[in-house]
C-alpha cells in the first residue's frame, strides 16, 4: 500500500499536476465552444470527446514526463523541483522517458481516431515545448517563453478542430489569446522562482533582462489582448465590454509593477489575477458565442 502511495506521489510530479490539468482544460473548453456556436448534439460527439479528453491528458503527461527526462540535470538545483523522481531517484532516467514515449505514442494515436486535424495540432504542441522549447531555446535565449506558449496556445485548436476546422475566426482568437496570455502568466512565475532560475542558469527574462524589463514586457502582452476580441464580428455588445474590463483590470494589475516595493509580491498577484483573468475569458466565450 505505502509502495502504491508513493508511486502516486511520483506521478503527480512527474506529470505536473497543476500544469497537466491547466493544459487539458483549454482543449475541453475549445470544445464546448464549438458545441455551442454550432449547436450539435453533444451525443454525436460523445466518443470524440472522450477521446479529446483521454488523448490530450495523455500526451500532455507524456510530454511534460519528457520534460523532466531532459531537464534531470537543472531540476537538482532548483527547490521548486526538488520533489520530481528523476531529483530524487525514486524513477530511474531510463523509466522516465519509457513512460514520456509511451504516453505521448498513446496519446498522438486516440486523437489521430478523432481526426487529422486534432492530431496536427496534439502534435506541434508537443513537439515545441519538447524539442523546440526544452531541448533548444530554453537553457539559450529568453524568448523560450514564446515558444512555450505556442504549445499552449494550440490547445483551444484542438478541441473546436473536434466538431469543425479550426481555420475560425473565434478558435484563432482564442489562440492568440493564449499565446499573450502565457508571457505574463510565466513571468509572474520566472519572478516568483526568481532564485531557482538563476541558480539553475535557465535563460528566464528576468534573470537576463532585470524586472523592469520584464514588467514592460508583461504591460505589453496584456495591452495587445485588449484588441484580440474585436477580431470576432456580431457578437452581444456586452461580451466586447466585459472582456475589455477584463483586459483593462488585469492592464492596471500589470502597471504596478513599474511602482512596486515589492516586485515578488506584485508577481503573486500578476499570478493569481493570471488565472481569474483565463478562466473568466472563457466563461465569457461559453456565455456570449
Amino acid at each position: 500500500m505505502i509502495r502504491i502511495i508513493s508511486f502516486l506521489q511520483d506521478l503527480k510530479y512527474l506529470f505536473k499536476r497543476f500544469v497537466l490539468i491547466a493544459n487539458v482544460l483549454p482543449t475541453v473548453f475549445g470544445f464546448f465552444i464549438a458545441w455551442r456556436y454550432y449547436q450539435v448534439s453533444f451525443v454525436d460527439y460523445l466518443v470524440p470527446f472522450i477521446l479529446l479528453i483521454i488523448g490530450s491528458g495523455l500526451l500532455v503527461a507524456g510530454a511534460l514526463a519528457c520534460n523532466n527526462w531532459l531537464e534531470a540535470d537543472v531540476d537538482k538545483l532548483m527547490e521548486r523541483t526538488k520533489n520530481r523522481p528523476t531529483v530524487t531517484g525514486s524513477m530511474s532516467l531510463r523509466s522516465v522517458l519509457w513512460i514520456g514515449l509511451s504516453l505521448s505514442f498513446a496519446g498522438q494515436l486516440l486523437l489521430l481516431f478523432i481526426n487529422f486535424e486534432v492530431a496536427v495540432y496534439g502534435w506541434i504542441g508537443w513537439f515545441t515545448y519538447v524539442v523546440v522549447y526544452t531541448i533548444w531555446t530554453k537553457r539559450r535565449v529568453t524568448w523560450n517563453t514564446h515558444i512555450g506558449s505556442l504549445s499552449g496556445a494550440v490547445t483551444p485548436l484542438m478541441g473546436w478542430a473536434v466538431i469543425e476546422p479550426a481555420f475560425h475566426v473565434i478558435p484563432l482568437s482564442l489562440f492568440l489569446i493564449m499565446f499573450l496570455w502565457q508571457m505574463p502568466h510565466t513571468y509572474a512565475i520566472a519572478i516568483r522562482k526568481y532564485d531557482d532560475y538563476k541558480r539553475s542558469g535557465l535563460k528566464m527574462l528576468p534573470v537576463v533582462k532585470g524586472f523592469k524589463t520584464t514588467v514592460s514586457r508583461t504591460s505589453i502582452y496584456i495591452a495587445l489582448l485588449i484588441f484580440v476580441p474585436f477580431m470576432i464580428n456580431d457578437r452581444n455588445v456586452f461580451f466586447y465590454i466585459l472582456l475589455s474590463l477584463l483586459n483593462i483590470l488585469w492592464l492596471i494589475i500589470a502597471g504596478k509593477g513599474f511602482r512596486t516595493n515589492n516586485i515578488k509580491k506584485w508577481a503573486d498577484q500578476l499570478f493569481i489575477s493570471s488565472l481569474v483573468y483565463l478562466t473568466s475569458v472563457y466563461t465569457l466565450y461559453i456565455i456570449f458565442i
